[in-house]
């Protein structure tokens, strides 16, 4: 334990971030609804409890040293959290909150008609839902758990795996009038394909023995949009065969050529090595482990 005379006041340590980020205690007093003298007190006795100085005095102008800038950006992270706790909280007074990155297509399409399920089973247990396209650092972020797409390519997190992925080359009836009677002949057409995924169309190719080709296709960002685009005709997409269930029963999509195809990685929820596990995630981790609604729909069947 860190002995308590060392450990500033909350109110110095906002004085201090204050001062930083408006540059004179005059708008750091107003801010914070003192007066600057009980401002400079603050901030004197911060440097009283920390030892060290933070502060270079310089006639009436106060800026920070290079220490005290170290100092501040750490004592943000320190504040954030302690107002993430107080907002949880509040927001759950039993406990239990459970902060989930997911992918935006996935937890749209996967895992909310899931949630209930599981609201169900841990009403003790609140998930608030923010989207993340790519990793991220654990450590930088108030994130306790995410759904991940890849292959295991993440360090320092561990894994449950949720299910595999299978893709189809879809379009629309308008682009899809005539027959496409061989992998080669998608390439007489426009391409829609993800940008983090930029090699899904040479596989396609590949797993129907043409390999080492690599057609031009326009980018997209999220499987969303790319869907969209696909179903107003713009080009043939690689879609995950669990996204456009309803648009190939509507007819919006139709198979372009061939089955549904593995794809490079499968979907997992990940968590960061060596920190404890919170009771909220760990209901959460042993519920979709345990859950039979985790396997996914069996994929249509390719078009004769």
């Amino acid at each position: 334990m860190i002995p308590r005379r060392h450990l500033p006041s909350l109110t110095a340590l906002h004085a201090l971030d204050a001062l930083d980020r408006l540059g004179t205690t005059a708008a750091a007093a107003q801010e914070l609804s003192l007066t600057q003298g009980a401002i400079s007190k603050q901030l004197q006795s911060l440097e009283e409890a920390l030892g060290a100085p933070v502060l270079i005095r310089q006639g009436r102008q106060l800026r920070l040293t290079p220490g005290g800038q170290d100092f501040v950006s750490e004592a943000r992270k320190a504040l954030k959290i302690l107002s993430d706790a107080s907002l949880n909280l509040r927001a759950n007074p039993r406990g239990g909150t459970l902060n989930l990155a997911i992918l935006p297509a996935f937890g749209m399409h996967w895992l909310a008609p899931r949630l209930a399920n599981f609201a169900r089973a841990h009403p003790e247990v609140t998930v608030n839902l923010s989207t993340r396209l790519r990793p991220f650092d654990f450590a930088a972020t108030g994130f306790d758990a995410a759904i991940h797409y890849g292959r295991k390519d993440w360090p320092g997190v561990s894994y449950l795996k949720l299910m595999e992925e299978q893709v189809l080359a879809v379009g629309a009836p308008s682009l899809l009038q005539k027959p496409i009677h061989s992998a080669l002949e998608i390439m007489d057409l426009p391409l829609l394909q993800l940008d983090s995924r930029s090699g899904d169309w040479a596989r396609w190719l590949s797993h129907h023995n043409h390999p080492n080709i690599r057609p031009p296709a326009m980018l997209f960002d999220q499987f969303s949009t790319m869907a969209q685009a696909a179903i107003h005709g713009m080009g043939l997409a690689l879609m995950p065969v669990f996204l456009i269930e309803e648009d190939l029963a509507a007819g919006r999509l139709l198979p372009a050529f061939g089955g549904p195809v593995p794809a490079l990685g499968a979907y997992y929820l990940t968590w960061p090595e060596g920190r404890p596990l919170r009771a909220p995630l760990a209901s959460f981790r042993d519920w979709l482990g345990a859950s039979q609604d985790l396997a996914p729909h069996d994929p249509p069947q390719s078009a004769p």
